[in-house]
């Protein structure tokens, strides 16, 4: 649509044809017939309208800009888009890393479930010990239909936002999690958002649309020009004669000087001035945000893998081995299970928000719409 506007604003004024008849005899088609009122006058005139002040050259700049603006609006639309998608994309992810746990916490308590049947059969355990396992095994299965659940309501809000039709059987995404590492510093970035981001941008052709459109109402301010022409043929009483004239036609600009736009034009710069200097200083404290987001769910990732995930594994492990044993309580064993499930799905939600933490700094600094 704005690049239909810039082809209206490139054509010039039409001129105008005027054609006109006096003193014909109404009651004879003929032209030489004679009027009794006077001889008849046929006139052809036309105007051409002269524009002054670069009035067209200053409308294409004003539509050139407004294309600008559209095209950078659509850019900044497609940077929320794809970070939306991104962070759907890492739900899914999440999503499966999760259920992967809850499946298998639901297989380790069937085969404790298994186990102890064997041992209530042998009379080596008590039936409320049997009764404890078969709880904390419908647990897990209820753990496994919240996580599925949760994994399908995933899967539907990343098909919509890609456009694809939900509840596809065969839709599925890669299971690793983005694990690189940003080398840039905050100020870096900053800068790269400054340049790259479509919404800084677009402030910046605002400020410069506010220019065109100034230039423009100034330019609307000078007055124009009708050039004219004009063809006279007249005929009385068997003589006919062409004649031929022209006229200039020029406004006198004592009123009306377009003052109002022009002011309206001043007062809109200094709004867009005053809108990109905010915009900047948002745009700052965006990156400062995401940076730090980034920086706290690296290390809290690097320490749970460092610290936390394999020493929960090795105690799960090692209480299991126990109580098959009949070394250790079945208590000390699903608090060891659930120890290790916590700490696995705080590596999850870890993982998932490192990679988010990515996603969000590629959406900050406009790389995940920057073309070269």
């Amino acid at each position: 649509m704005s690049e239909t506007r810039r082809i209206t604003a490139a054509l010039r004024p039409n001129p105008v044809l005027t054609v006109s008849g006096q003193t014909l005899n109404v009651f004879h088609l003929d032209f030489n017939s004679n009027s009794p009122l006077g001889p008849n006058q046929l006139t052809v005139h036309t105007d051409l309208p002269m524009e002054r002040g670069r009035k067209r050259e200053e409308r294409v700049a004003l539509a050139q800009a407004d294309r600008t603006q559209a095209e950078l609006g659509v850019r900044e639309t497609m940077r929320q888009v794809i970070f939306a998608v991104q962070s759907a994309y890492v739900d899914v992810q999440q999503g499966k890393l999760n259920l992967a746990l809850a499946l298998d916490n639901q297989r380790r308590l069937d085969n404790l479930v298994a186990i102890n049947q064997s041992r209530l059969n042998s009379g080596d355990l008590p039936q409320v010990e049997l009764d404890r396992s078969k709880v904390a095994a419908l647990q897990a299965m209820a753990s496994v239909q919240q996580g599925q659940l949760q994994l399908d309501q995933a899967k539907t809000q990343l098909q919509f936002l890609l456009g694809r039709n939900a509840g596809a059987n065969d839709f599925d995404v890669e299971s690793s999690l983005r694990r690189d590492t940003v080398i840039e510093t905050p100020a870096e970035i900053r800068n790269l958002a400054m340049q790259r981001r479509p919404d800084v941008r677009l402030a910046t052709e605002r400020q410069a649309r506010t220019t065109a459109d100034l230039r423009l109402q100034v330019a609307n301010g000078k007055v124009d020009y009708v050039i004219g022409t004009e063809y006279v043929q007249q005929a009385a009483y068997g003589v006919t004669g062409p004649t031929m004239g022209f006229s200039l036609s020029v406004p006198l600009a004592l009123f009306n000087k377009n003052q109002g736009e022009i002011a309206r034009a001043e007062r809109e710069r200094s709004q867009a001035d005053a809108r990109i200097g905010a915009l900047r200083a948002s745009v700052g404290a965006e990156v400062e945000k995401a940076y730090r987001q980034y920086s706290v769910s690296k290390q809290m990732l690097e320490s749970i893998e460092g610290n936390m995930l394999e020493r929960a594994r090795s105690v799960r492990d090692t209480t299991e081995y126990a109580y098959q044993r009949g070394e250790a309580s079945l208590i000390e064993f699903l608090d060891a299970q659930r120890a290790f499930s916590e700490a696995t799905q705080t590596y999850n939600d870890a993982r998932a928000a490192f990679a988010r933490s990515m996603y969000l700094l590629d959406a900050v600094s406009g790389a995940s719409v920057n073309v070269s």
